[in-house]
């Protein structure tokens, strides 16, 4: 079968709304005052992994809140796991990577105004 299962992709926006509550009631401050956004979540057939896709505002303080981010997965998983718990037999490992894309928008609209 082509493509991500329907169980998949329920499974990954459910991750993707849990993750975004909780990033959000962790509030700016917790990542140096940067808007941090969950733009996408897919994971694995085995639902053992779940690649977590966040934006992050203003792009230059990206890599300080990555390794934030980084660095509190573990707790986040913990989070997660409690909100899932009654969903999901087991709690995916969470990587997280940037999403760029906005950057990259923003970059060819800049060449087109040239």
């Amino acid at each position: 079968m082509e493509g991500e299962t329907t169980r998949q992709l329920k499974v990954a926006e459910q991750i993707k709304r849990d993750l975004a509550e909780i990033i959000r009631l962790r509030g700016m401050s917790a990542f140096e005052g940067a808007l941090v956004t969950v733009s996408g979540v897919k994971i694995t057939p085995d639902l053992a992994l779940a690649k977590v896709y966040v934006s992050i505002f203003p792009s230059a303080k990206s890599a300080s809140v990555m390794k934030i981010i980084e660095d509190n997965a573990k707790s986040f998983r913990g989070e997660l796991g409690r909100r899932v718990a009654k969903q999901l037999r087991i709690v995916p490992e969470l990587a997280f990577y940037l999403d760029d894309s906005l950057d990259y928008v923003e970059h060819i609209d800049e060449l087109l105004k040239k």
